[in-house]
């Protein structure tokens, strides 16, 4: 059975879609004109056209959670482009992974009292308390409902191009190339975990004012999170392009690239977006400087070379490994096997492809024509095409061709 249709995937899609409620509708109302949470005399109340517009994006952004939640539990999201379910999923998974790792640790720090003041009584001012919390708990439980799901539809719909040690791989014709971006992001995400690691250990050069006079725990938890995505990406797409440890599993190094690579895309993209489509729409002290700009144009560079490089290698690897395409043709019927990705399909493919609808094979071998040959009667050689990227190999005359093993 498809696990993305069994009761605990429903579940999660439930739960998923519900997390993004009280976020959708605290915009909502904001958009409307409401000013539930936000204090007399906050900023936000200023600038309320600019305001608008932020929070429309962001509404758009939080039902796509809902839409990504149901295309990884229903039959339609199994027929879509691969690149249209995964690109979603990367930016979610960029952004909420700071959400799930950052904010626990930042609560928990709260309540053994560390770190106070700075920017706390600010935030005050900025919007209630209460908003914090029952947003970020919403984004933490949307990310974790999600992974969820991702992690079921993967595993149906892709599972066999994630099997396997690194070792196990054959030779890519783009290995050079890998290994050139893969060696360009390590050197990018060294020099942003340098310069977070900084900020973490409690330099301010380079900082706003704003984001320096921040409490301390939470800059360190914030600069200390992206330190750890940075190094996280750097390996993930060392260990695919280069493959020095190839005892470690694919699913390792893809999680690795994935999650780092992610983090530091989406977030700093979204970061770099807001710093450079508009000025702040609140104060002007909360504008990133160019070191921080550099900073997260940097970790942008770094996710899109760790998604180029997991991309290409998975490519290679979906056209040497069939897999299952929900409700699409299957390899014996004709379809390239690489788009077939059920269990099923991946089974008939590992088989082999099936003789051609009306022209059984015959018993003692058939020529081209499919008519027996005679007894004793020399023919020659045919070549019968094996797995993608093995010679051509010859049959001997008089033999039936042999069923092509695929690796």
């Amino acid at each position: 059975m498809d696990s993305t249709t069994t009761r605990p995937a429903r579940v999660l899609r439930l739960v998923a879609a519900a997390a993004c409620l009280p976020y959708l509708t605290l915009k909502i109302a904001w958009i409307a004109g409401s000013t539930v949470g936000i204090p007399a005399g906050s900023e936000l109340l200023d600038k309320r056209a600019t305001m608008a517009a932020a929070n429309s994006l962001t509404v758009l952004m939080d039902a796509a959670v809902i839409v990504l939640a149901f295309a990884l539990t229903r039959p339609w999201g199994r027929r879509m482009p691969a690149w249209l379910v995964g690109l979603p999923l990367w930016a979610a998974t960029g952004l909420l992974a700071p959400i799930v790792v950052g904010f626990p640790l930042q609560a928990l720090i709260s309540v053994f009292g560390g770190g106070g003041g700075g920017a706390a009584d600010d935030d005050a001012q900025f919007l209630d308390e209460w908003v914090f919390t029952v947003v970020y708990v919403g984004f933490g439980i949307q990310a974790l409902a999600l992974g969820g799901l991702f992690v079921l539809y993967v595993r149906d719909r892709w599972g066999p191009l994630l099997r396997g040690r690194l070792g196990d791989l054959p030779p890519s014709p783009t290995a050079p190339a890998q290994r050139v971006l893969a060696v360009l992001a390590a050197v990018v995400a060294a020099a942003v975990a340098a310069v977070h690691l900084s900020w973490a250990l409690g330099s301010t050069a380079g900082l706003s004012d704003e984001y320096a006079g921040q409490r301390a725990a939470d800059l360190h938890v914030n600069e200390g999170m992206q330190v750890a995505f940075a190094l996280a990406a750097a390996a993930g797409v060392v260990l695919l392009a280069h493959r020095r440890r190839p005892r470690t599993r694919l699913t390792t190094a893809v999680a690795l690239g994935w999650t780092g690579g992610s983090a530091l895309a989406a977030w700093s993209g979204w970061m770099l977006l807001a710093s450079l489509v508009t000025e702040n729409p609140v104060r002007g002290d909360r504008q990133p400087t160019q070191a921080m700009n550099l900073a997260y144009a940097g970790g942008m560079i770094t996710g899109l070379l760790v998604l180029a490089v997991g991309a290409t290698l998975l490519a290679e690897r979906s056209a040497r490994v069939p897999v299952a395409a929900g409700g699409g043709a299957s390899a014996a019927e004709g379809a390239s096997p690489a788009g077939d990705t059920s269990a099923a399909g991946f089974a008939r493919a590992a088989a082999g492809p099936a003789a051609p609808a009306g022209r059984p094979a015959a018993a003692g071998g058939a020529g081209p024509e499919g008519a027996a040959a005679p007894a004793g009667a020399a023919s020659p050689a045919r070549t019968q095409p094996s797995a993608p990227g093995s010679p051509l190999r010859p049959v001997a005359p008089g033999r039936r061709a042999p069923i092509p093993r695929r690796s």
